[in-house]
This record gives C-alpha cells, sequence and structure tokens, in this order.
C-alpha cells in the first residue's frame, strides 16, 4: 500500500503537523532521538509527511489509533518516558482534568529523522 492509498484509509486530518510536536522539552527529545511518537487526541498528519523541528526534519511513518488502555512500557519509551506511569502522569499535568480512560482512543504519529 502506498503513502496515499494508507492516507485515504484514515478519517481527515483535524489539525496540522506543526502542531503535532510543540513543547521545548518534546521538541528537544526527538532531536536527540529519545522520542520517536506522539500521541494526540487528533490526527495531526498523513504518512509520509514531513516534520521540521528546529531546522531538523522528521518524517512520518505510521498513524494509527490506538486506546489508552493498551499503552506499554515500550509506548511510553517512544514518547520518551520510562514507564507508562510517568507518560501518563505528564500528560496529566498537561491537561488539568482530563480523565484517564482505558478505552479512550489517540493518534499514534511515529515518525524518524529524515538523512541527507
Amino acid at each position: 500500500m502506498t503513502n496515499q492509498e494508507a492516507n485515504h484509509a484514515l478519517p481527515p486530518k483535524t489539525c496540522t503537523i506543526d502542531r503535532l510536536v510543540t513543547k521545548p522539552d518534546d521538541v528537544n527529545k526527538v532531536i536527540e532521538g529519545k522520542k520517536t511518537a506522539t500521541r494526540r487526541n487528533g490526527r495531526y498528519a498523513d504518512i509520509g509527511e514531513i516534520m521540521v523541528l528546529k531546522d531538523k526534519k522528521f518524517v512520518v511513518e505510521r498513524v494509527y489509533s490506538q486506546a489508552l488502555g493498551e499503552l506499554t512500557d515500550e509506548h511510553a519509551r517512544q514518547e520518551g518516558f520510562n514507564t507508562v506511569e510517568e507518560y501518563k502522569e505528564a500528560i496529566l499535568s498537561y491537561h488539568p482534568g482530563m480523565p484517564w480512560l482505558p478505552q479512550m482512543r489517540v493518534w499514534v504519529h511515529e515518525f524518524s529523522p529524515v538523512n541527507g
């Protein structure tokens, strides 16, 4: 399946890629290779789309839906945290009052550096 075909199988984007990673700590984690995915409540990027952070380019490789209850420590490490609990605490500190519901679905955006 081509990127274009994969993107057509997804619902429309709800935001733009420039809003995918915005917190300075997260930007640094991406640049340092410590963060390779971002979870959002909407779809911010298409597969193959390029994100630019501090003049460095990253390509979105996968976009898929996931329930919060499916998160593992490996997923938390993609986000730049050691454990799901660490990740959960960070997310809830960014979004006061937001419930953490295992059935709540988020959009996962996985990316990697563009070499060259």
